[in-house]
C-alpha cells in the first residue's frame, strides 16, 4: 500500500461522508489524506444547505471531518482550478486511492454518477472508491471475478482491502449457462475462479476466502450480493470489453445500483 489517499469534495452531504470514509482508508494504510475541491469558474450555485458558505470553509470543514474520524491521519486540503474530472484525474496520478461520494451537490440520486464519478472512475490512474453513506462496517468484501487480464489488479486490491478491514473475502464468479461455450460447465467456472485467486491467498494467509460460482445475469447477481457486503470490488472492464470502453457495463451498474460502497480498479496506466 502507498502513502496517499485523495478525497474529492463538493460541499454535498454525500461527499462529506465520503471524506470520512477516505480518512478511515488513510488510517488503514498509514497514509496521508488530501481533501480536494475542484474550483470551476465561474462557480455555479450549489443547491445544498452550504450554499452561502465560502468555498474555503467547505474544504476546511471537510478536512476537519476527516481529522475527527481519524485523528492520527495527516490531512491537507486544496482548492484546485479546473473542471472536476480533469482535476481528480490529475490527483489520481499521485494517489493510491481516490474516494468520491455517490451523489453531487445537487442532491439528485445518480447525478454525480451520471456526470462526474463515472467519468473520474473511467479515467483515474488509481483505484476509485465511490462511498455510500449507508455502507456498513461489517460483512464481507465482495470481489467480482471474471477471469479477464484486466481484472487481475482488482483481485489484488480486494485481498489487500479485506486484510486491512479484517473482513472475509467473498470471491464471486457469475456465469450464464445458456451462453457458455460447448463442453464447458460449472467445473470450468470453478477452475477459472481458482486460477484468478491463485497466489493471493498465500500472500494474505489471514484472509478467509469464500468462493462462489453463481449462475444468472451478472449485474443482478452482484447487486444482490452487495446487500450484505461492506465493499464491492470490481475491475473497470470485463472479459470481452472493447479497448475504448474504459468502464464496463457491470462496473457502471454497480456504481449506480449497489447497496454499499464500490471500488473500481484499473491499476496504474
Amino acid at each position: 500500500m502507498g502513502n496517499l489517499v485523495v478525497a474529492g469534495t463538493d460541499g454535498s452531504s454525500s461527499s462529506f461522508a465520503a471524506v470520512g470514509t477516505a480518512a478511515l482508508e488513510a488510517r488503514r494504510r498509514h497514509a496521508d489524506l488530501r481533501v480536494v475541491y475542484a474550483l470551476n469558474w465561474p462557480v455555479r450555485p450549489m443547491y445544498s444547505p452550504l450554499d452561502t458558505t465560502p468555498i474555503n470553509r467547505l474544504v476546511s470543514e471537510a478536512a476537519e471531518r476527516a481529522r475527527s474520524v481519524a485523528p492520527g491521519v495527516t490531512v491537507t486540503e486544496a482548492m484546485v482550478p479546473g473542471d472536476t474530472v480533469s482535476v481528480l484525474e490529475a490527483e489520481s496520478r499521485e494517489a493510491d486511492l481516490l474516494v468520491l461520494g455517490a451523489r453531487g451537490a445537487g442532491g439528485l440520486l445518480g447525478m454525480l454518477l451520471g456526470s462526474t464519478a463515472a467519468s473520474v472512475t473511467a479515467h483515474s490512474r488509481c483505484p476509485v472508491m465511490v462511498a455510500r453513506e449507508e455502507s456498513p462496517e461489517t460483512g464481507p468484501v465482495v470481489l467480482c471475478v471474471d477471469g479477464s487480464p484486466a481484472s487481475e489488479a482488482a483481485v489484488g486490491f480486494a485481498f489487500a482491502e479485506a486484510a486491512l478491514r479484517g473482513a472475509e473475502l467473498a470471491a464471486v464468479h457469475v456465469w450464464l449457462p445458456d451462453y457458455a461455450p460447448p463442453g464447458t460447465g460449472v467445473e470450468s467456472a470453478e477452475r477459472l475462479l481458482a486460477q484468478a485467486l491463485a497466489g493471493h491467498a498465500e500472500k494474505y494467509p489471514d484472509v478467509t476466502v469464500r468462493r462462489e460460482v453463481a449462475s444468472g445475469e451478472v449485474r443482478e447477481v452482484l447487486i444482490e450480493r452487495s446487500r450484505t457486503a461492506q465493499l464491492v470490488v470490481t475491475g473497470a472492464r470485463g472479459r470481452g470489453g472493447f479497448t475504448g470502453l474504459l468502464l464496463g457495463s457491470v462496473s457502471q451498474a454497480l456504481l449506480h445500483h449497489a447497496h454499499t460502497s464500490v471500488a473500481v480498479v484499473r491499476g496504474r496506466t
